[in-house]
């Protein structure tokens, strides 16, 4: 299982259209049946985590739609 930290680092610095367009990229990094957790929630899918970390605000806008908030992020990032 792979902690949503990783996913969080994969973002910074990039910004993403959609959440279709970061589940996509997740997918390809981690892979499809990849399996996530955080400090909070644990067994979840690519896109239960974007939803997860959406639901949190740990997302910001951009002028093209959206990236991680390093403010948002825990302090074990």
């Amino acid at each position: 299982m792979i902690h949503g930290h990783e996913v969080l680092r994969m973002m910074e610095g990039n910004s993403y259209a959609s959440a279709e367009e970061l589940i996509a990229a997740i997918d390809a990094k981690f892979g499809a049946d990849a399996r996530f957790h955080t400090c909070s929630a644990s067994d979840m899918d690519a896109a239960s985590l974007v939803a997860f970390f959406e639901a949190k605000g740990k997302f910001k806008p951009t002028d093209g739609g959206f990236t991680m908030d390093r403010g948002k992020v825990c302090k074990d990032y």
